[in-house]
């Protein structure tokens, strides 16, 4: 590793509640030259919070070519730089990975802080299995991808971690209701916020909620089709 290169660190920012923010995300704010998040206004928030004043830089999908190439550079000129998303760990459903790839490629020191991310604290909160489960980012628009995507990993057992949009979500749960009347599914929306709410419960009295109402907000979906050996069927 080269002594003259910066350090990059990659900061999980609060998913709702602006004090689930580590000690150590904090003080790498407040120590690096620069900050790469994908919307000023939201970092801006956070700064304003905690009483922090950097440079910021818009690193999000639609800068993120030629904003990759500057970070770099900052990086390679001895500038250590923070990796923000607007809510959540930076690399998993945003921008980031190939950044994260890259330093890796150039010997450029990483630091990836433990911080907030919807998908952990939505698969302990729907009471499902933890032990095994598989995070698929947001499910397939198409009807019949998501069938097949289901139909493959329905017999496996593993609990699905999925984050999807809040105006698609009635629709998924239509369509898996339909195909999948034993599943059980936790609907976390709004995580660590003032209106946070988590419905659980097999998938049609979670339809049912739903379908009532007008779904807004950050929705995470966690998910079980029933399987042959499942306690409730000893």
């Amino acid at each position: 590793m080269s002594p003259e290169f910066g350090t990059c660190y990659i900061c999980p920012t609060p998913i709702g509640n602006l004090k689930d923010i580590t000690l150590r995300v904090l003080e790498a704010l407040e120590s690096v030259d620069l900050i790469a998040c994908e919307d000023t206004r939201r970092t801006i928030k956070l700064l304003n919070a905690y009483h922090l004043k950097k440079p910021l830089m818009v690193f999000n999908e639609h800068t993120k070519n030629e904003a990759q190439k500057r970070i770099l550079a900052h990086l390679e000129a001895g500038q250590s730089v923070a990796v923000v998303s607007d809510a959540g760990m930076p690399g998993i459903a945003d921008t980031g990975h190939e950044l994260i790839v890259a330093c890796i490629e150039r010997s450029i020191k990483l630091e990836v802080l433990p911080g907030a991310t919807a998908l952990i604290n939505g698969l302990v909160s729907s009471g499902l299995p933890c032990q095994q489960f598989l995070f698929i980012n947001y499910l397939p628009r198409k009807q019949g991808k998501l069938l097949q995507l289901l139909e493959k990993i329905q017999a496996d057992g593993f609990t699905i971690c999925a984050y999807e949009a809040p105006h698609r979500l009635v629709h998924t749960l239509a369509l898996m209701k339909e195909r999948y009347p034993d599943m059980e599914v936790c609907v976390c929306r709004e995580m660590t916020k003032l209106h946070e709410e988590n419905i659980r419960g097999n998938i049609e009295t979670v339809y049912n909620y739903f379908v009532q109402r007008k779904v807004m907000g950050e929705i995470t979906l966690i998910m079980r089709m029933k399987v042959e050996g499942d306690i409730a069927d000893e």
